[in-house]
C-alpha cells in the first residue's frame, strides 16, 4: 500500500507546472471574460467544452446551469487554471490569466465547492489557513458571518477541536459552512460557488444560504446551480449542454423562451409536489 501511495505522489510531482506567459501582468479589474474558448480532458476525443464565449461583470452574480456532464465544474476550474484551454482566452479584466503568477491567482479566487477538503487541524486552523495571518479576532468573526461560530462552541475544546480526517467529526452543513468561513477570511473579490444543499437537513440548508449570502456580497459572483429557485435573483444565467452555452439571461427571460431552461425549472416545480404514498 505504502508503495503504490508512493508511486502516486511521484506522479503528481512529475506533472509539469503550467507556464506563466510573458509579460507577467497583474489584474486591475476583477470582472470575467470567456473568448471562444474551448477545452478537452488529456486521452479525450470529445470537447468539454467548444467555443464558449460570455462576459461576466464586476460585482455582479451569473449562475451556471445545465445537466450533469455540460461542463459546468470544468468552466469553474478554468478560471482558476486547474488545467490551461487548448483554444481562447479567458481574461480577469483585461488580463490573460495566462500572463498571473499562479499565487497572484489563487489571491483573487475564493472556491467553494461539493468536495469540502477540511485537514486532520483545529478548526481554527482550518479557517486560517484562507489567510495565515489573520488573528484569532479574524477567525471567528469570520466564523460568525458563516454562522458557525455557535456550534463551534459547542465543541469539546471549541476552536482548539480536532476535526479528524476530511472533517469527520463534522457534519456535512457544518464543514461547508467552515469552508464558507475560510473563503469569507479570504475576502476574495471573485467567489466560484459550487454548493449542493439537496442533501442538508432544512436547519442546515438555511444556515449555509444564509452563510453564502455573506461570503458573496459586492464579490464577482459565479455560481453552479443545482436548484433553480435559488438563482432567479442572478443577474445573468448561462445554460449549458454538451460543452456549449446554448441559452442566456435572466430568470424571466428564459422562462419566455421556452427552451431547455424552462423545461428544467418546470420539471423542478412538479417534483416539489412528489408524495411517496
Amino acid at each position: 500500500l505504502m508503495e503504490i501511495s508512493l508511486a502516486r505522489i511521484d506522479a503528481v510531482m512529475a506533472i509539469p507546472p503550467l507556464t506563466v506567459k510573458s509579460p507577467v501582468s497583474d489584474f486591475t479589474q476583477f470582472d470575467i471574460s470567456f473568448e471562444q474558448v474551448s477545452f478537452r480532458y488529456e486521452n479525450q476525443t470529445e470537447w468539454a467544452l467548444k467555443d464558449v464565449s460570455f462576459h461576466v461583470p464586476v460585482r455582479s452574480f451569473t449562475a451556471l446551469v445545465g445537466p450533469s456532464g455540460s461542463g459546468k465544474t470544468t468552466l469553474t476550474r478554468l478560471i482558476s487554471r486547474f488545467a490551461d484551454v487548448q483554444q481562447g482566452t479567458i481574461r480577469i479584466g483585461e488580463t490573460d490569466i495566462q500572463q498571473v503568477e499562479p499565487a497572484t491567482l489563487m489571491q483573487a479566487i475564493s472556491v467553494v465547492f461539493q468536495d469540502v477538503y477540511l485537514f486532520d487541524d483545529t478548526v481554527r486552523n482550518n479557517i486560517r489557513m484562507a489567510k495565515p495571518n489573520a488573528t484569532d479576532a479574524d477567525v471567528q468573526a469570520a466564523a460568525q458571518a458563516a454562522n458557525c461560530h455557535d456550534f463551534i462552541s459547542r465543541l469539546p475544546q471549541g476552536y482548539d477541536t480536532q476535526i479528524g480526517e476530511i472533517g469527520s467529526a463534522l457534519s456535512g452543513g457544518e464543514r461547508q459552512r467552515i469552508s464558507i468561513a475560510r473563503a469569507i477570511l479570504k475576502d476574495a473579490p471573485i467567489v466560484l460557488l459550487d454548493v449542493p444543499t439537496s442533501a442538508l437537513d432544512a436547519e442546515s440548508d438555511v444556515a449555509v444560504q444564509a452563510a453564502i449570502g455573506q461570503l458573496v456580497f459586492n464579490k464577482t459572483v459565479i455560481v453552479i446551480a443545482h436548484r433553480l429557485s435559488t438563482i432567479v435573483a442572478a443577474d445573468h444565467i448561462l445554460v449549458l449542454e454538451k460543452g456549449q452555452v446554448v441559452e442566456r439571461g435572466a430568470h424571466l427571460e428564459l422562462l419566455q423562451q421556452q427552451g431547455l431552461y424552462a423545461k428544467m425549472w418546470h420539471s423542478q416545480q412538479q417534483s416539489q409536489g412528489w408524495k411517496v404514498a
